[in-house]
């Protein structure tokens, strides 16, 4: 029965054996300091949450926190987040029934069941931080509980939606305990989940549909979750992996696409304007998406598109003390404020203020995530060593053939070209260890000889004592066309853009028994100098600044790049940039301005004209 399933390309190690180390390190503590960190204390909806026998929303809020909370707490070995994590999951085991239901719910068949698929998958990821021997008996009442649930209730909603998420935590069941009927469970999600695999093929979104048209097909969430489903279905069947998360994330770029590389979404897909927003929950989906999609596949793609996301996009929706976040984030974002009358497709006047949770509470449950799991997708089980996914400083203490061994990846990349593998080993023992050069490199050298493409090196040798690899790496920077007679910056894996300085005005009140008060309050924010500018051609010079604090602080950007910049006619309108400048011939000299990467901004311009003459 076990051999039913075929393996995938890669492994996921766990945090006891993988930990962060230099600034991604930082990233969690500054985390685990802030609103991820604290919203048992200060959020209802999590303090006193159904889960653990409260009075407040009894579905995805606690899941989604803990998925996130969880793997922090070990990949920091905090003894306190641990000891809280423990407490919610006492609750939620103690809450299971007599059937293995697991869910706060009386009405199970009202119920969106995507809530169990969730919080089965937190299950599994607090077992393998934790090694909690009661999670195996919990997660296989829980989905056996499910496989006849959905033989009297089929899948609706958000359930249908996400019927692929399942597997992960079924996946994780098979591969301890292989029985018949998880296969049948598997084949009942994809038969009454969503065809995405159809919508695609024939996609009818182009264009956005008309505004407030809120539509689960075009929802910017499930599409950031659904390029994992065909993956993680073929694996789970023994089937080879097609190509579905690419073809369909190529529409979705190219229809939707943002500089960052991600599609809009402001609730729902919303078309190519940098004025429009994408929601935090679907960045921090998409890189879960690609990190998946990566160890199925093998695919460095998919590793180039987490390091932009996670470089570009995650930081840029977070405040710097990570108190405060956005639903929707924007490509060119000169002021957040209130609007009388939104624009985004779908989401109120508030989504892009940065606050406690603005507009609605999913993302204040669910941002966590990102940090900790980018920190897993640093290193990879090979089949025959050790393989490297997105470049990112950790280290990695395992066994491998029995002998205790250790590799470490030292480096600040994104924000210097250049990282190191030192591999440590008790005695002789041979593994591959697969290096990594990202697709935007230009040229790359290995210990100093050039590494003719990019993509994967790898190096299979008797390792013994300490052994240093060093990878240099040469980037370019490119003026990229975005859509309208709209360009933007790039130099590798980081998107650049021209930071707007910010006001940051506070508000506190109380809303639906919500308090907002310092530090997890919410703020507008309004600008404080121009941002009406032009490309002047496309001679750039790069810097480096230096690194100290926050990487992505914009008062404190490690690297930046100096463009010839034109003034333009500009307007604001209603609270925001307009669409287009009005003219683009220059109002005034050209000057020199620093472009700063765009996950150090909280208010920028990325798309702008560009002016040949």
């Amino acid at each position: 029965m076990a051999d039913f399933m075929t393996d995938q390309r890669y492994g996921f190690f766990t945090s006891k054996e993988l930990k962060p180390t230099g600034w991604l390190k930082e990233q969690l503590i500054i985390q685990a300091k802030g609103l991820c960190g604290n919203l048992d204390k200060v959020w209802p909806d999590v303090r006193n949450s159904k889960w653990i026998g409260g009075d407040r929303e009894g579905w995805e809020r606690v899941p989604y926190w803990l998925d996130g909370f969880i793997p922090m707490a070990w990949l920091l070995e905090d003894e306190d987040l641990k000891n809280r994590a423990k407490t919610y999951i006492n609750a939620i085991l103690k809450g299971q029934e007599e059937d293995g239901w697991i869910c706060p719910s009386e009405q199970r068949f009202a119920y969106y069941v995507w809530a169990a698929f969730l919080i089965c998958k937190v299950l599994v990821l607090y077992h393998d931080c934790s090694g909690d021997d009661r999670i195996l008996l919990a997660v296989y009442r829980a989905l056996y509980n499910l496989h006849g649930h959905l033989k009297k209730h089929s899948l609706f909603n958000w359930g249908s939606a996400r019927w692929f998420e399942c597997l992960i935590p079924l996946r994780w069941l098979y591969e301890r305990k292989p029985e018949k009927w998880m296969i049948d469970l598997a084949i009942q999600l994809k038969a009454q989940g969503m065809d995405w695999e159809t919508l695609f093929r024939e996609w009818p979104y182009e264009k956005p549909e008309a505004q407030g048209q809120w539509n689960y097909l075009s929802h910017v969430v499930n599409l950031a979750m659904c390029l994992r489903s065909e993956a993680l279905y073929s694996s789970f069947m023994g089937r080879e992996c097609g190509k579905f998360g690419q073809n369909a994330l190529e529409i979705l770029l190219r229809d939707h696409g943002m500089p960052i590389g991600h599609f809009t979404g402001d609730e729902c897909l919303a078309g190519k304007s940098p004025l429009q927003g994408t929601e935090l929950c679907g960045i921090v989906e998409a890189m879960y998406s690609y990190e998946w999609l990566l160890a199925i596949t093998g695919d460095e793609d998919w590793a180039d598109r987490l390091e932009s996301l996670a470089f570009n996009a995650l930081p840029a929706t977070i405040s710097v003390d990570m108190w405060s976040h956005q639903y929707d984030q924007m490509t060119n974002q000169v002021q957040c404020s209130k609007l009388e009358k939104s624009h985004f497709q779908t989401n109120d006047g508030e989504s892009h203020l940065f606050g406690l949770e603005p507009h609605y509470g999913c993302c204040t449950a669910n941002f966590g995530q990102g940090w900790p799991k980018l920190a897993l997708s640093g290193l990879f089980k090979d089949k025959n060593g050790i393989a490297m996914g997105a470049i990112i400083p950790c280290k990695l203490d395992t066994n491998i053939k029995g002998i205790p061994a250790s590799i470490e990846v030292v480096t600040n990349y994104p924000f210097e070209d250049s990282y190191k593998v030192i591999v440590n080993t008790e005695n002789p023992v041979d593994f591959s260890l697969s290096l990594r050069i990202p697709g935007s490199a230009k040229t790359a050298r290995i210990n100093g000889k050039t590494a003719g493409n990019t993509g994967r090196y790898l190096h299979s040798q008797a390792w013994q004592n300490s052994t240093e690899i060093n990878v240099e790496m040469d980037f370019a920077m490119e003026l990229m066309p975005h859509a309208d007679n709209l360009y933007y910056l790039r130099r590798g894996n980081l998107v650049f853009s021209l930071p707007v300085k910010s006001r940051w005005e506070k508000l506190e009140y109380t809303r639906n028994d919500v308090e907002r008060k310092f530090p997890y309050c919410d703020y507008e924010l309004f600008p404080e100098s121009e941002w009406n500018y032009a490309f002047r051609g496309s001679d750039f010079a790069f810097n480096k600044n230096g690194l100290s604090g926050s990487f992505f602080d914009p008062l404190h950007a490690p690297v930046s790049i100096k463009a010839k910049m034109a003034p333009v006619k500009w307007p604001m309108e209603s609270g925001m940039a307009a669409p287009f400048p009005t003219d683009i011939n220059p109002s005034a000299e050209t000057v020199e301005l620093d472009l700063i990467p765009y996950g150090c901004t909280d208010l920028r311009m990325t798309a702008m004209p560009l002016i040949r003459r």
